[in-house]
């Protein structure tokens, strides 16, 4: 642990973001969502996967991450790497240099209070389902502490010196969650089968609405903790006797991203491209793992200057259902 990089939650402006802090005076652990996700230390922005020479020989680029803590994470953000990991450590055919980066790391949760961006509570997520070695409930003058791997509680071992809880413990932190749990937004109501509605309005005006006000600028990718599709390059070296293959995050909403050989286009409207997205979101990944790749953290909400969000989805199909 004591070699290991810490990233946890830092001021930036008037906003947050993680970042590798060096001391814990740097830490804000009363913060609200943070503009980006923990995403990028699992999926970079740029990455060589392998280089080739003009034999055709194969050379892996191996990769050798530092151990490190994700310290302060809410329980979207460990729900969306959670989400994450469905895809990238699937046992047929796990991403390596993701299971690297993710076995290198340890997380530790802390609990949070919702902003009037969040909608996690209507996709069922407000609580982190596993995947943290520890997680922090703020209790005032203590911590409830949550113990998720046999390495967490080494850890917490050796930071401090543990209690067993409490009556008055367990008081405080249901206190606290009912508290979290009325400070949601009222918003949107609980809608049941959201995978079904979405299918049985499919052809709705309602897709032509959103879809218009798309500026395919993809900001909504950029921020998402759970947006996960990439691209592909290979690139030859000056001499062009060899290169390297290279991937690189890429979005669904981008004009070019389902543009094939030929230049025919099978998403080539802004409409049909939004949709496609909400339905990865919402209903495709549901349909295969059974649960939402949108964990409801807001941040798309925030970045798109079009205001388009999964929230607005949920509130047009909370409309349909009693139709």
């Amino acid at each position: 642990m004591k070699t290991s990089t810490v990233i946890a939650p830092v001021k930036a402006g008037s906003n947050y973001s993680f970042a590798e802090v060096h001391s814990f005076d740097e830490v804000e652990l009363d913060y609200s969502t943070t503009l980006t996700s923990l995403k990028k230390f699992f999926i970079p922005k740029h990455e060589t996967l392998f280089e080739f020479d003009e034999n055709n020989e194969i050379h892996d680029c191996e990769i050798h991450p530092r151990s490190r803590v994700l310290f302060g994470a809410h329980a979207c953000d460990i729900n969306a790497i959670n989400n994450l990991n469905l895809v990238f450590e699937d046992k047929n055919r796990p991403d390596p240099y993701y299971k690297k980066r993710k076995s290198r790391t340890m997380i530790v949760g802390i609990s949070c209070m919702p902003t009037s961006t969040c909608f996690c509570h209507n996709l069922g997520v407000q609580e982190a389902k596993g995947g943290y070695d520890l997680f922090l409930q703020d209790l005032g003058d203590s911590y409830f502490v949550s113990i998720g791997s046999v390495e967490g509680a080494n850890v917490l071992e050796e930071a401090c010196s543990p209690r067993e809880t409490t009556n008055e413990d367990r008081k405080k932190f249901l206190e606290r969650t009912r508290i979290r749990q009325e400070a949601f937004s009222k918003e949107i109501p609980d809608i049941q089968e959201i995978p079904m509605l979405m299918d049985a309005f499919h052809d709705d005006p309602f897709w032509d609405e959103m879809g218009k006000r798309c500026l395919s600028c993809t900001a909504c990718a950029q921020v998402c903790p759970t947006c996960y599709c990439f691209n592909i390059v290979d690139t030859l070296n000056a001499s062009g006797k060899g290169g390297k293959r290279e991937r690189f995050p890429d979005c669904c909403t981008n004009p070019e991203f389902a543009q094939v050989t030929g230049g025919f286009n099978f998403r080539g409207s802004n409409v049909s491209r939004v949709r496609h997205r909400m339905y990865h979101k919402l209903n495709g990944f549901y349909s295969k793992y059974d649960r939402y790749l949108c964990v409801g953290c807001g941040r798309c909400a925030r970045a798109c200057k079009a205001g388009i969000s999964p929230a607005e989805v949920l509130k047009f199909f909370a409309s349909k259902e009693f139709e």
